[in-house]
């Protein structure tokens, strides 16, 4: 194999950061952890370890010595997920940043198809990556996981369900809840607790209805229409 100039080795390794920061930067204005250095330095440092696997051992190349390129970058798409582990964050049921490790990961795949000098196969992924992390998105949320909510109201007794008992009661199925709000019924004794529980399907709703019967004080329950304003005097 030729070896490439220095100059286009250095070409690869600026492409590489760019590309990088192209992901990085979706993920930076959500807030994760994850975000625009990190991906940044993902995507350079692989192709920095696939350009060394390519060429840094053309000296010792002989008669009876091989290189096999392939055993370093398979090194690199598995090693890479200690950092993937590190972007997920677990809450009870509820599991975070898989989308953030799969981005490092696939970002890591970007640098070795760059360094191996595959530039309009790492362009492409990074349009592709991009789309589906900043397109897809407002689709799923729309279409999938705005579907899977569950908008429920309570009538209970005057100070009879805080955050406190609600969480006791449901124990580790409260993790579920997005939105929480208290306000008073039509009537002083009586409150009415609007409640939003996320990625949800039937089955495990009706699970947890079935403990809202544990909260003392808790006297109708109401699934309403998540397009439903919430009024205080609907009871």
């Amino acid at each position: 194999m030729a070896m490439a100039s220095e100059m286009e080795l250095v070409g690869r390794l600026v492409m590489s950061a760019v590309l990088g920061s192209v992901i990085g930067f979706e993920r930076e204005r959500l807030s994760w952890a994850a975000g625009l250095r990190t991906h940044m330095l993902v995507c350079v440092g692989s192709t920095l370890i696939m350009i060394v696997s390519i060429y840094g051992f053309s000296d010792a190349l002989g008669e009876h010595v091989t290189l096999d390129p392939s055993r370093v970058a398979a090194q690199v798409v598995s090693g890479i997920g200690f950092l993937g582990a590190g972007a997920i964050l677990a809450r009870g049921q509820v599991i975070r940043g898989l989308t953030t490790a799969a981005s490092v990961w696939s970002v890591a795949g970007i640098g070795l198809a760059v360094g191996g000098g595959l530039y309009i196969p790492s362009i492409a992924a990074t349009i592709i990556i991009l789309l589906i992390l900043a397109g897809i998105k407002p689709l799923e949320k729309r279409f999938i996981a705005y579907q899977q909510r569950r908008h429920v109201t309570l009538k209970a007794r005057h100070g009879a369900v805080t955050l406190g008992t609600f969480n006791h009661a449901l124990g580790i199925s409260a993790n579920r809840v997005k939105q929480f709000i208290v306000q008073p019924a039509e009537t002083p004794e009586y409150d009415k607790v609007y409640i939003v529980f996320s990625r949800m399907s039937r089955e495990e709703y009706l699970m947890i209805r079935k403990k809202f019967n544990d909260i003392p004080g808790v006297e109708a329950i109401a699934e309403r229409a998540s397009d439903e304003e919430i009024d205080p005097y609907s009871w």
